[in-house]
Order: structure tokens, then sequence, then C-alpha cells
């Protein structure tokens, strides 16, 4: 028989002592670790304070010229009112969501630019006589203005001319809620502007002291996105403000619906039935806009605009130079000597006339007739006035007497053409008396 094999056996009894030697050797040798470690990182602290790369208060190394950090700039402390003055290339900050105005910051808090400028804003009230065919009746209309100069006697008051158009009396409420009697400077139809005049003997002492004149800015230097603010009288319930960015430049837009249109300011800040005549502002606290809730209306929403104060200040400083007239007595009142009817802008746009009074008949040897008018002709101004109504011309002639020579514009229909061309006529105005019948 074979030799029996007996499987080979593997102690696993370990010998005494062993493991609790390994144990506190592992011990030991942490301590030993730590203890080398803890010196290093000590003695490396140290030598980084004497070299001042270690900021304490921050508790953090700070790397000059490193390739790898690049040191932020400081972002400079800007108060209210150098956040008006400070130019964005200047300060370096690096973002990108800053809006400008005139290279300027933009913050939310308008409230320094707004009562800085608020004295110089009005409220206007039109009172005027409404007529539909053979009914008429007494209403009122509001709007804004603002004060943009003053003469020896006068304050003047810039506005939109639709918001003052065909007027029996305006009055205007200041800053301090006080009110006073305001009469028609001078008007500019087709650009929508007036200047109003109020006499300082109408303005009460205290209100003298806080109003202000408005300062007028420069919009050929505004930009898309540029900050923009609005104050008006909106819906009529008094000054109030609306903020915003600049849309869009230049948007040509037909304002009278006859086909001739203008640049303006399109702008997001919002600009409603009452606001028109009130200011655009650019975050210097400068006029760069003449708002108008006329352009556009109802047609748009989120979007205002408004007539760019360098287009409308050469029109603005002629009509500030024009005499301030007064009612003349009725008997000393110069006569004009036609029949018309008033020709409105959606009567213009349906049949092509142009806007303005259609000549119906002329009295013979009147001062209309001397000066070359005939039935047919239709009048758009009268002494540099903007003419859109019989009612207007009836209101205009009566702050001119009898023996006065003026300009008047008169659009005349050429065969040739197959159109209307205006013609300026000089008028001498005659005495009712002569027309009077015995």
């Amino acid at each position: 028989m074979g030799e029996e094999v007996k499987p080979e056996t593997v102690s696993t009894k370990k010998k005494k002592g062993g493991t609790l030697k390994k144990f506190f050797a592992s011990i030991v040798s942490g301590a030993l670790f730590g203890t080398v470690a803890c010196a290093s990182f000590y003695g490396a602290t140290y030598f980084a304070r004497q070299q001042g790369w270690i900021d304490d208060e921050r508790n953090k190394l700070v790397i000059e010229k490193s390739e790898l950090i690049e040191e932020q700039p400081e972002v400079p402390e800007i108060s209210p009112v150098e956040i008006a003055h400070t130019d964005i290339a200047d300060t370096e900050l690096g973002q990108t969501n800053l809006i400008t105005s005139n290279s300027t910051f933009v913050t939310t808090d308008v409230t320094g630019v707004v009562e800085n400028v608020m004295p110089s804003i009005v409220s206007i009230t039109n009172n005027f006589t409404y007529s539909y065919y053979y009914y008429q009746d007494e209403a009122t209309s509001k709007g804004s203005g603002i004060i943009i100069g003053a003469n020896d006697s006068e304050l003047l008051i810039v506005t939109n001319y639709h918001v003052i158009e065909n007027n029996d009396s305006i009055e205007v409420t200041f800053c301090d809620d006080t009110t006073a009697t305001a009469v028609v400077k001078g008007s500019d139809a087709d650009m929508d502007l007036a200047v109003l005049a109020v006499n300082y003997d109408d303005i009460d002492s205290s209100t003298q002291s806080v109003i202000k004149i408005a300062t007028m800015g420069n919009s050929d230097n505004l930009k898309v996105g540029e900050a923009v603010i609005a104050i008006g009288n909106a819906l009529g319930y008094g000054q109030s403000v609306t903020t915003g960015v600049v849309s869009a430049l230049d948007r040509e837009m037909d304002m009278n619906n006859d086909g001739n249109t203008a640049s303006f300011i399109q702008t997001d800040a919002a600009i409603n039935g009452g606001n028109s005549g009130g200011a655009l502002l650019n975050l210097a606290g400068e006029v760069i806009g003449i708002n108008s809730n006329k352009i556009g209306g109802t047609a748009v929403e989120g979007m205002g605009y408004a007539i760019p104060i360098s287009s409308a200040k050469p029109i603005i400083e002629e009509l500030m130079v024009k005499e301030t007239r007064s009612k003349i007595d009725p008997e000393d009142q110069g006569y004009f000597g036609i029949t018309g009817a008033s020709i409105t802008a959606a009567e213009s746009a349906y049949y092509g006339y142009p806007e303005g009074v259609y000549i119906v008949s002329v009295v013979d040897g009147s001062a209309a007739d001397k000066c070359g008018i005939e039935k047919g002709d239709l009048i758009c101004s009268f002494d540099g006035e903007s003419i859109s109504s019989m009612e207007q011309l009836q209101r205009v002639l009566q702050y001119y007497k009898a023996g006065e020579t003026m300009e008047v514009g008169v659009y005349k229909y050429s065969k040739k053409t197959d159109s209307y061309e205006k013609v300026i006529l000089e008028i001498t105005l005659d005495s009712q008396d002569i027309f009077d019948e015995d």
C-alpha cells in the first residue's frame, strides 16, 4: 500500500507582544512627523511674515506681480454728486452692465436730480371751447411745461403746441402749487412747440424765490441705452417721475398725420397724457428732449417720444424774443376781411388739403383782398404763428389793431403742378368801421 500523505497545516498562532509593539511604534512615528511638520510650517510662516507676504488682516497671501493671480483694482467710493460727473473709462471697473449718460454712472436713485429740476417744471391747464357742429361747451385739458428763460418782465415757458392749441385762457401751476395766467408768446405748429409768457406781477414773491430756469443739454450727444428721466403732469394728476433709457435715436415719425415726418428720441420711460410739454432729462439734470404724448399715441406700448432739444432750441430762441401781445379793445381790433372754414388734421390727411383755414369768400376791398388772398386759398400762419382753424385765427386777431402790418402764410393751388404751394404775403389790417353797414 502506498504511503499515506497528511495534509499540510498552516499555524495561525502569533508571537506574543508583536501587535502591541507595532501600535506604539506608529504613535511615536506620527507624533514625530507632526512635530517636524509643525516646526516647518511655523518656520515658513515666520519667514513669510518677515518678507511681507502674509496679510494678517485678511489671513491670506498677497502675491504681487504674479502671472497666475492678478490683483483686482479697488472700486472707488462715489458720492451721489460725483456719480453724475464720473467718466466710466477712467474708473476701469471692468463691468459691462453699467448704463451711461454722457459717460456717467447710472443709479436707480434719482431723487437728487429730480429735486434739483422739479422747480423748473410747471403744469399747464388749457381752458377752451369745445365745438362739434352746432354744439359748443367749455372744456379743459392738461399738459406740462419747462421754464426756459426770462426777460425783464416775464417768465418764459416752453411746451407742446397741441397742449395750448385753441385756448381761451391758460393757467400754469408752479412747484409750490401756486398758479398764474399765461399767454402764448409764439408757436410753431409744425414742430409742435409753443412759448408761453407769465408776467412777473402775476407770480407771488415766494414762488419767484423757489422756481428755477432749466438747463438745456445737447441731444446730439445721446447714445442708445443711455439713462433718461421724464418729468411731467401725467394724466393731469400733478408732477410725476418715470425713468428709462434711450431706446432709439432719429426715429422718423409723422406727428401731424400730414405726410411730413420729423426725427424724435424714443424712450421706454413712460410718457402718458399730461406729460406732453414736460422734460426728458439726462442724469446731469439737463433737458435733452421735450416729451410729447401726441407722437405715437395709443398705437404703441412701452415706447414714448420726445422732440430732441438740439432741434427745438433754435425755434424756441426765435419764439422767446417775439413781442408779447395783450388783447385789443374790440372797437380797435383789425379787420381781416374773409370768411373761412377749418381744415382739420384728419380732413387734411383724407382730402389732401393743407391744414389751416380754407377761404370761402373774400370781402372786396378788404385787407385780405388787397394783399392777394383769393377764394380757395388756405391760410396756414399769421405773423409767424401757425394757424390750424378759423377759431384760432379769430382769437389771434383779437391781439392786433387796425393799421398793423404783418406777414401771413397762404397756400395757393397751382394748376401747373396740381398741388398747393406756400407763399408769404404782407397784409395791413383794416378798421372794422370801414366795412360796417350803415
